[in-house]
């Protein structure tokens, strides 16, 4: 899930003042950890709770504790940064005592469930967890189609699969990407929708050649900077890998509550 952070911290000083160029400077005094860390680490977080309960007890339907790890660790390490850049829905979601989906098609549905196609054995449990983890809140058709595009391109790419197959699915199943980046650069808008989002992201990842020009293609774009780069970076991370010189820096973004998550999904994966 590194990559999610990485977009989303370099993207944060550019989300309400665009810059769409590729040459600008990473990292900066000026970058923060917005909502999409914080809940991409929560969705990690609940991934690897349920999978420890499971274990344990042998759930009837894993599914439904996947949801229920979600929304508990979603509340829980989200109400820890209420000025983070909640959406005025999800920041009463993360703040009520009794949760419900609102019908929400908002992108961050995309830019917290990378961990799912990191973590799944097949795309068949990748989509059924990025189901799980998103209709807790974003419960919306659009919502919850933006996540599993987003989960399968990044399954698809941990598993190797070429760029031109990862094009083929989502054209086939999910958007059309009939554009480029440099079309639709001077006229693209802030937009806070799966729709409008999704399809973006994925394009950048797709005519990048290293997971830092994913990034700066991504930014370069404009609109919801952070997020767009957030789910560019979740796909480009693994495709490529991710430099270990910026994992490092932007760790140091991050808390200390942040980062023990962030150790202890690395150790889930030995």
């Amino acid at each position: 899930m590194i990559g999610a952070i990485i977009g989303d911290i370099i993207g944060s000083r550019f989300e309400f003042n665009n810059y769409r160029k590729k040459d600008f400077d990473l990292f900066t005094e000026d970058c923060f950890v917005t909502d999409d860390s914080i809940m991409t680490i929560a969705v990690a977080k609940a991934i690897m709770e349920a999978a420890k309960i499971n274990e344990s007890s042998n759930s009837n339907d894993y599914y439904l504790l996947v949801e229920n790890m979600a929304i508990k660790y979603m509340q829980e390490i989200g109400r820890k940064y209420p000025n983070c850049g909640y959406g005025g829905m999800f920041y009463h979601w993360v703040f009520s005592d009794n949760p419900k989906p609102y019908n929400s098609f908002g992108n961050g549905a995309a830019m917290r469930v990378s961990p799912v196609g990191f973590a799944a054995k097949t795309e068949s449990e990748a989509i059924k967890l990025s189901e799980a983890v998103t209709k807790v809140s974003h419960n919306h058709q659009e919502g919850i189609k933006g996540a599993e595009a987003v989960v399968v391109a990044v399954f698809m790419a941990k598993q190797g699969f070429t760029k031109e197959e990862i094009k083929d699915r989502i054209n086939n199943n999910y958007y059309r990407l009939d554009f480029t980046i440099d079309e639709i650069r001077d006229t693209y808008e802030f937009n806070e929708t799966c729709q409008e989002t999704v399809p973006q992201a994925i394009e950048s990842f797709l005519e990048s050649d290293s997971f830092e020009d994913a990034i700066r293609t991504a930014i370069s774009l404009g609109g919801d900077s952070d997020t767009v780069a957030a789910i560019t970076g979740s796909i480009a991370e693994a495709y490529y890998g991710v430099p270990e010189s910026m994992k490092v820096k932007a760790l140091t973004y991050l808390d200390e509550n942040l980062k023990q998550v962030y150790y202890e999904w690395l150790e889930y994966f030995h």
